[in-house]
């Protein structure tokens, strides 16, 4: 074996170096492609791997396509809950499609990102479905080391997490604060990758979390992570369930009561 080798995912990263390719040029090209004009997406944005969310407001007719929104490969549709407007895309499923949408939102003038992940449950914390406010994520993806020097875990922005935590204690929501594990390879979740994680106290194990706060970090973004524990990785009969009307009651809470608390925060 070669002791000199080193992962190309290791090597030749200059973490401080600005990229050579940006988000705001390939949305100016889009636009330009396209003929849309430089219109601002919404302060709040949302990204919604299950899609779950962003169909049922479609459904009920409250969403419409937001035409500021000139990302190549997404819609991005606005709503607005209880005097909050929302931009949402669902489908952002994975590390490195959540961060390229997450790169975009940004440069089109989003000020907060909340994320809401389907996630398996690892330690059985409480009976599912319910929520984890992400608080620190165990990096088993590729995009986080483009965007930080390798490390086990990355944190989320303590100064978000603590407000937001405060606000949802004092609902009636179920929403844990603890560890996530994101991975790339859902469905090489194993026992002994299992069993890995729950020694580690780790609640859930998701596939966006790691990469968005390494995003975060790196670029001082607000970014907030939610799993939302709907499964026991398809083990049992009945799994996959988010409760009455899919969850979506729900999340919409969720997402005010975070947004509130954090965009406050300076």
């Amino acid at each position: 074996m070669n002791m000199q080798f080193q992962a190309p995912i290791l090597g030749q990263k200059n973490h401080t170096e600005r990229s050579v390719f940006r988000p705001e040029n390939m949305l100016r090209e889009s636009r330009r492609q396209k003929s849309l004009s430089k219109t601002q997406v919404p302060r709040v944005c949302v990204l919604d791997p299950d899609g779950d969310l962003a169909l049922a407001l479609q459904k009920d007719g409250r969403a419409t396509k937001c035409e500021g929104w000139a990302c190549y490969h997404t819609v991005m549709n606005e709503f607005a809950h209880e005097g909050l407007t929302f931009g949402i895309i669902g489908n952002a499923v994975g590390a490195a499609f959540s961060v390229l949408l997450a790169e975009q939102a940004f440069a089109s003038g989003c000020e907060l990102l909340i994320s809401i992940s389907s996630a398996g449950q690892i330690v059985p914390a409480a009976k599912a479905p319910y929520f984890i406010l992400i608080d620190r994520a165990l990096r088993d993806e590729g995009t986080s080391y483009h965007y930080l020097p390798p490390a086990r875990y990355v944190a989320a922005n303590a100064g978000l997490i603590k407000p937001v935590a405060a606000s949802l204690q004092a609902t009636k929501l179920q929403v844990l604060t603890g560890a996530s594990w994101t991975t790339d390879a859902p469905f090489r979740e194993t026992a002994t990758a299992i069993a890995a994680a729950r020694a580690e106290g780790i609640l859930a194990v998701e596939m966006e979390a790691a990469a968005l706060y390494a995003f975060a970090e790196a670029c001082a973004k607000k970014i907030i992570c939610f799993a939302q524990i709907t499964n026991q990785m398809g083990q049992i009969q009945g799994d996959f369930e988010k409760g009455e009307g899919n969850g979506a009651q729900e999340a919409l809470s969720l997402l005010v009561i975070a947004a509130r608390a954090a965009l406050m925060v300076g």
